[in-house]
């Protein structure tokens, strides 16, 4: 019970980039199934589509049902191992980072054991040229890592 008092903030962060992150794949979700459309045109440059990755970030290394539930057996390892971190961890700036982490992976790995993939919809793009289709998981878990390159470098450079 001291590791939770102690920790609060940090499990908050996780609940709150986990709901973030569900409330945005529930409302694509229904809007696709209820519009019946293909593809959203939001910018001349963003579009929302609904694509089902059963792969891993970026809809990287795609195959059959054995290799995806290693991946899925894989990625709650990483989570496990993110948790045991955060709760060692004596910075603050570095359990934000590692609680938006495990956040944004636990919303993709829920859509893992729910649907068999996890629904990517944010489809950036420049005249033809299309990005990776990626959802708000990615993004939570991408500005994590950042954070924690950024606090490696920082400390590098001052220490």
């Amino acid at each position: 019970m001291e590791l939770f008092k102690k920790n609060w903030f940090f499990f908050l962060v996780i609940i709150v980039a986990f709901l973030l992150d569900r409330v945005k794949k529930i409302y694509v979700i229904d809007f696709f199934l209820t519009q019946k459309i293909e593809t959203h045109y939001l910018t001349s440059f963003i579009n929302i589509v609904l694509i089902w990755n059963t792969g891993i970030a970026f809809g990287l290394l795609e195959s059959d049902s054995n290799f995806y539930h290693f991946l899925s057996v894989l990625i709650f390892c990483l989570i496990a191992f993110l948790l045991i971190w955060l709760l060692m961890s004596q910075s603050k700036f570095e359990k934000i980072s590692i609680s938006l982490i495990v956040g944004g992976a636990l919303g993709n790995f829920y859509d893992r054991v729910i649907y068999n993939a996890v629904p990517d919809f944010i489809d950036l793009h420049y005249l033809d040229f299309h990005w990776f289709v990626f959802n708000v998981s990615d993004i939570i878990v991408t500005l994590g890592i950042i954070l924690l390159i950024m606090k490696d470098i920082v400390l590098k450079k001052y220490a």
